[in-house]
């Protein structure tokens, strides 16, 4: 074999590769493009009995000023709240909290009538448009443990349909790596100070909120039309 026979030889089978990985990786950047991932609906829910009520979870999954902005546009949800959860009482204030050595993490507590959507579906607007729950005490530009990736559940049975559906997700492999997103018991939960509520709302210009949140917004809009107000 002449040596330029092997260098196309060489470089032929280098391109077989590469088209190879981008077949295998192709679906997920698509699905990754704009930051938001289709994911498949919870094959375990909790079952909705028609009756009007209130029930609470507080998710954290980077900076809460994003997390509040999609959920205050679910149908369904009731109020959305900033604050900080998995800390002590007397740590739960901002300037504290940003150093990432309170145990809090920037939370939102949002309280949703079950009679209008499911605790799957929020969980499953959770992992789809607010943040990437494979990012470990990180989201886009904001780093530390406060911006970890975090579910308070209220009662058992959140905790039950939480762990199923990070386990149906990571079996799909609907994402580059495996969810971190943490799951544990909501002890405390403290809102946070008043200029952070309606951030997004009331900055809708600020540069954070355009490049980092209104995105978030529009993709809830966009793959779950049928939630989205």
């Amino acid at each position: 074999m002449s040596l330029r026979t092997s260098k196309w030889s060489g470089l032929l089978r280098v391109g077989i590769i590469a088209a190879a990985v981008l077949a295998v990786a192709l679906p997920w950047i698509r699905a990754r493009a704009g930051g938001a991932v289709a994911l498949p609906a919870p094959a375990v829910d909790i079952a909705r009995d028609g009756k009007p009520g209130k029930q609470t979870v507080v998710f954290a999954g980077g900076c809460f000023w994003g997390v509040q902005a999609v959920f205050q546009h679910v149908k369904g949800v009731a109020d959305a709240t900033s604050g900080y959860a998995g800390g002590a009482a007397d740590t739960a204030k901002y300037d504290l909290v940003s150093t990432g050595d309170t145990g809090h993490a920037e939370s939102v507590r949002v309280t949703f009538d079950p009679a209008q959507v499911s605790f799957g579906q929020l969980l499953r607007v959770f992992f789809s448009v607010t943040h990437d729950p494979t990012e470990l005490n990180r989201q886009g530009p904001d780093e530390g443990t406060q911006y970890r990736s975090a579910l308070f559940f209220t009662d058992p049975a959140q905790k039950r349909v939480a762990d199923a559906y990070i386990a149906q997700v990571d079996r799909a492999k609907s994402f580059h790596g495996r969810i971190v997103t943490e799951v544990a018991p909501l002890e405390a939960f403290y809102p946070a100070e008043a200029y952070h509520q309606n951030y997004a709302t009331n900055h809708p210009n600020n540069p954070y909120i355009v490049i980092n949140d209104a995105p978030k917004v529009e993709h809830l809009r966009q793959m779950f039309p049928e939630l989205y107000r």
